[in-house]
């Protein structure tokens, strides 16, 4: 018998010749891979070893969602990547050295940012879709498309040292929002970009996805489906939690409150990118209002500039700082706030603008009328004002 009757050519049989070998997989799972379709949304940190080891296993068509330029930030996990992408388009770097691992593959761009108005038609056609979101605007979006199609969603998230790991799957367990039912507040859970992650961590967490993806297809095993991996890699400590489909859940319960796609950036706030450049284009002004870098610029060499105080961790301060700016990390606000003037004019800063908006919520509620926020954080002050100044 030839090797092309087996659904494969004689060099598809030598590539995956380890997975043949496997009963659970053989020439019956491998052409089931190769008739399969499968959905990456994010094309980052968990992304980049989820599409690599996709298309290593053979998985005929991947779609990749990403609508972002590569970063020199971005080389520190994003293993797609290297120096010579840097500025360009991720998804044609990535494709690029996908095809590298295996031509075989068919590979579908979509440089969009996913939104209720292209997220059903784009998901539609994949049999699974993998989250490798760093958002929950796009995690809650992602989770209600698949419930309203049904399509298993193999999730994970990453931060600091952990991360976790579940299929929600509509009509086999529960769904993101049956642990999770609304967003938190905007800035309440950190993100990477201001928390920070180790490098390695989403290598291991992009492989577990991707390890579900193939069981899922191939329906062997037991998939995480109503369960959590939770991983420590500080602690190396494994463990899995039991889910339970939720039946109030607001989309996949039995009276859903949720029947269509709703607008998720307003839900769960304004991204940080649309944020800065909003803020920049008004000039946000007002005891209540956000401030921009360029309106904090120029009031600090006036003859009464507010103070500046940065809310951010010690290690963050190494890194860069502005000058004259108090230090009171967000963890210690609330015991040290008596150090402060409620009087005086108080532009609070972090990173990207997210941890200091929380700080000043916090500090107009006890009476600091005058309390605002630096939109886009030092990020946008080095971007903007000062581009001598090491960013991260």
């Amino acid at each position: 018998m030839k090797a092309q009757d087996h659904g494969l050519s004689r060099e598809e049989m030598r590539r995956y010749g380890r997975h043949l070998v496997l009963p659970e997989v053989g020439l019956e799972g491998q052409n089931k891979l190769k008739a399969s379709s499968v959905l990456v949304v994010g094309a980052g940190g968990l992304g980049s070893p989820l599409a690599i080891y996709l298309a290593a296993a053979g998985v005929g068509r991947i779609g990749l969602v990403d609508f972002d330029t590569v970063e020199i930030s971005n080389l520190q996990r994003q293993i797609l990547y290297t120096d010579e992408d840097l500025g360009h388009a991720k998804l044609d770097a990535a494709v690029q050295h996908l095809r590298g691992i295996n031509p075989n593959v068919e590979f579908i761009k979509h440089a969009v940012r996913l939104s209720r108005d292209n997220a059903l038609e784009i998901l539609a056609s994949y049999d699974v879709i993998a989250d490798g979101s760093d958002n929950f605007a796009t995690r809650y979006l992602v989770n209600d498309a698949c419930v309203f199609l049904k399509k298993p969603n193999v999730h994970a998230s990453i931060l600091r040292f952990e991360g976790q790991a579940s299929v929600f799957w509509t009509g086999h367990g529960p769904c993101y929002r049956c642990l999770f039912p609304d967003p938190p507040p905007p800035g309440m859970v950190e993100s990477c970009a201001e928390g920070g992650v180790l490098g390695v961590l989403p290598g291991i967490m992009g492989s577990i996805q991707g390890m579900e993806v193939i069981k899922v297809i191939l329906a062997i095993g037991s998939p995480l489906i109503g369960r959590m991996l939770l991983f420590d890699g500080l602690q190396m400590n494994l463990r899995t939690l039991k889910l339970q489909r939720d039946p109030k859940c607001p989309v996949c319960g039995d009276d859903p409150r949720i029947t269509e796609l709703l607008d998720y950036d307003s839900i769960c706030g304004m991204p940080v990118d649309l944020r800065e450049s909003e803020a920049s284009e008004t000039n946000a002004s007002g005891p209540h209002a956000d401030i921009s870098v360029d309106e904090l610029f120029e009031r600090r060499k006036g003859e009464n500039p507010p103070l500046v105080l940065d809310v951010r961790e010690a290690q963050e301060l190494e890194i860069c700082a502005l000058k004259d700016a108090v230090h009171i990390p967000l963890g210690q606000l609330e015991a040290r706030v008596a150090e402060l003037d409620p009087r005086r004019e108080t532009v609070l800063l972090c990173h990207h603008g997210i941890r200091s908006a929380h700080a000043a919520a916090y500090l107009r509620r006890t009476g600091f009328l005058n309390a605002r926020n630096l939109v886009g954080g030092i990020e946008a002050w080095a971007k903007r004002i000062d581009p001598s100044m090491a960013r991260y």
